[in-house]
């Protein structure tokens, strides 16, 4: 039997999907008034979270330039002279990392992950890896489908892709410390099933900028 919750996850996201995907393939103008929307809402609902002002402080300096890597990841990381492949590949991830740890945790619940978060289980996070692995394989090897591209989910990918599911997955579970401290149970009410724009991209906010320094780390080298 499907639940409340599932079926509101299930809702919000079947509207949001198309929408963000839209926003992110037109680019310019609409993606930067997306994410300058986005960033302000992340920044009030993380005032309701933050329980002194060095974390308020820290907090909205991160949350900046964690935006700030997803304009720069979008509009001039380039991947085959496609910036766009990477920015989607990074959000797939991060996407199924949050229905994979959702389904694997509800089907086989099972001993906690941390008792930052209750609700996290050890299959769920298993279940996290599995499913983005699974459909970034897809993702990446059809991507002809997608792009005048082809490429083949080699090793690299295999590694990118676990990594960025851990660092989602590490995301989600520190965005769930601050609301525990805080008391409360989720940074807002505006995405049915979800709860706040935190609370939905908790796990995006932490492995763009992530991705984002590693690679221009790298370049450096």
């Amino acid at each position: 039997m499907i639940s409340n919750e599932f079926y509101k996850r299930f809702m919000s996201s079947v509207i949001l999907l198309p929408l963000i995907l839209i926003v992110i393939i037109e680019g310019n103008f609409f993606f930067n008034i997306f994410l300058i929307l986005f960033l302000i809402l992340s920044i009030i609902e993380w005032l309701k979270i933050s329980f002194n002002r060095v974390y308020l402080f820290v907090g909205v300096i991160f949350l900046i330039f964690s935006f700030f890597s997803l304009f720069e990841i979008r509009n001039f990381y380039k991947f085959n002279d496609h910036n766009i492949f990477i920015f989607i590949y990074i959000l797939i991830i991060c996407i199924s990392t949050d229905i994979g740890g959702y389904i694997f945790g509800k089907m086989f619940k099972g001993p906690k992950l941390t008792k930052i978060s209750p609700n996290k289980t050890y299959s769920g996070s298993i279940g996290a890896f599995i499913l983005s692995l699974l459909t970034t394989y897809f993702y990446i090897d059809n991507s002809h489908l997608f792009f005048d591209i082809s490429i083949k989910f080699d090793f690299i990918f295999l590694l990118t892709t676990f990594f960025i599911s851990f660092i989602s997955q590490i995301g989600d579970i520190l965005i769930s410390f601050f609301k525990r401290i805080s008391n409360v149970k989720d940074t807002g009410n505006l995405i049915p099933g979800h709860g706040g724009i935190l609370d939905r991209i908790d796990g995006i906010i932490f492995a763009y900028p992530i991705f984002y320094i590693l690679q221009n780390f790298i370049n450096f080298l």
